[in-house]
């Protein structure tokens, strides 16, 4: 097994404009006035939801994400911590983001990157006609430095939900960042809520690589089913209670190098 070594920056460079861009995107979602919204637990894995939390309180949210190859496995792992600002503005903090992964009968634990994210919820998805937010993060590695957006679209009634993500998504890969990438993504979800602690639904991924911002790769397609449980009983978390929500997507197309199918489960814990 080999070990990249921990993130140092004495030689790097972030992109000219990035650091711009993130301020920029962080200063227009501040002007929007605030709107009632709905603090929510988590029905989805790859969607993100409108809503906030009540200000104030605190999430813990480990992922693990597990990727079924052709020539083998992949594990990715994730440990988040969220602070609700307002009842409307989140801000989160990706601790470390790493990677273990057995394909081809080689081995290796990888470190990848850190970053912060910014939640901003416009609409009520159950008191408005429709829910809306604004998501945006940065994430910063040895050999990776991304920026991304995401334009939230969601709708509740009574027990059922659904929600859109259109995610645009700009990379500088490499041990000097030189290669750049786009992707583009679109995620799809419903969840049905059985009783007030116990959900089941659907969940589906879309996403294109874009090398250089000019050739666009295979489009990937991935469907499967999702599973959800809280302990609050009712949509605003409070302190002590969590979630725990997971989703089983299968490959719909045919990418070799891609996942067969791919298992997520995603806990949060309120503080």
């Amino acid at each position: 097994m080999s070990h990249r070594p921990f993130l140092s920056f004495s030689h790097r460079f972030i992109p000219g404009g990035a650091l711009a861009a993130v301020a920029g995107l962080t200063a227009l979602i501040s002007l929007f006035l605030p709107t009632s919204a709905e603090a929510y637990n988590r029905r989805f894995v790859y969607s993100y939801e409108a809503g906030g939390m009540p200000q104030g309180l605190l999430e813990f949210e480990p992922w693990f994400t597990y990727k079924n190859y052709g020539d083998g496995f992949a594990w990715d792992f994730r440990y988040e911590l969220e602070y609700a600002v307002t009842d409307n503005l989140i801000i989160a903090a990706y601790l470390s983001d790493w990677r273990y992964s057995d394909r081809k009968g080689k081995s290796e634990a990888e470190w990848k990157t850190a970053g912060m994210e910014v939640l901003y919820t416009l609409s009520n998805p159950t008191a408005d006609w429709i829910g809306s937010a604004l998501y945006g993060e940065f994430l910063i590695g040895p050999e990776k430095f991304a920026l991304e957006g995401k334009v939230i679209l969601n709708k509740t009634w009574g027990p059922l939900s659904v929600v859109y993500n259109g995610i645009l998504e700009a990379e500088w890969e490499g041990e000097d960042y030189s290669e750049r990438v786009g992707v583009i993504e679109n995620t799809l979800g419903a969840s049905y809520q059985f009783n007030p602690k116990f959900f089941v639904g659907v969940e589906a991924l879309h996403e294109v690589e874009l090398e250089d911002w000019s050739n666009a790769g295979q489009h990937g397609i991935y469907v499967g089913p999702n599973v959800s449980y809280r302990t609050s009983g009712v949509n605003q978390p409070g302190k002590g209670s969590f979630f725990a929500t997971a989703a089983l997507l299968f490959q719909a197309t045919d990418i070799d190098d891609e996942p067969e199918s791919q298992v997520r489960l995603i806990f949060g814990y309120f503080f």
